[in-house]
């Protein structure tokens, strides 16, 4: 199984961490987050995130998520990189997660496709609907 480790600004990994054990019912297993604050200099967090793949590889690799490409985040994420082992993908968000949970099992490569897809494909405009509009008062 495939660990995963977000790599994100404040609280936001903790955050889709509770998002996702809430949507699936249960607390994911090889799931960590490491969250950096404003106050961080994200080297000296480098070792903390070694620590944190070398516990959730048990030999299928790890997926690193993180969330805005070009941030503290992602460039953390970048030195961690090693192709076929640790994987990285910018952008997370909960469909995202979502479907990198649910292909972890497919290898390394797949889940970095799915993780993808699910992330653009979860970006979508809510239709309006011609009955019963809350936000109107109808």
């Amino acid at each position: 199984m495939i660990g995963i480790l977000l790599i994100t600004h404040g609280t936001l990994g903790e955050s889709l961490i509770h998002c996702v054990s809430h949507v699936l019912n249960r607390r994911p297993p090889r799931l960590k987050q490491l969250g950096i604050t404003a106050q961080d200099d994200p080297l000296t967090l480098l070792p903390q995130a070694r620590q944190l793949i070398k516990e959730l590889d048990n030999g299928d690799g790890v997926l690193i998520l993180s969330d805005i490409y070009g941030g503290s985040p992602s460039n953390l994420a970048a030195k961690l990189l090693v192709p076929g082992k640790v994987e990285g993908v910018a952008g997370v968000n909960l469909p995202m997660l979502i479907r990198a949970l649910t292909y972890r099992d497919k290898g390394l490569q797949t889940i970095v496709a799915k993780a993808v897809s699910g992330g653009c494909e979860g970006v979508v405009r809510i239709p309006s609907l011609a009955v019963n509009n809350a936000a109107a008062g109808s």
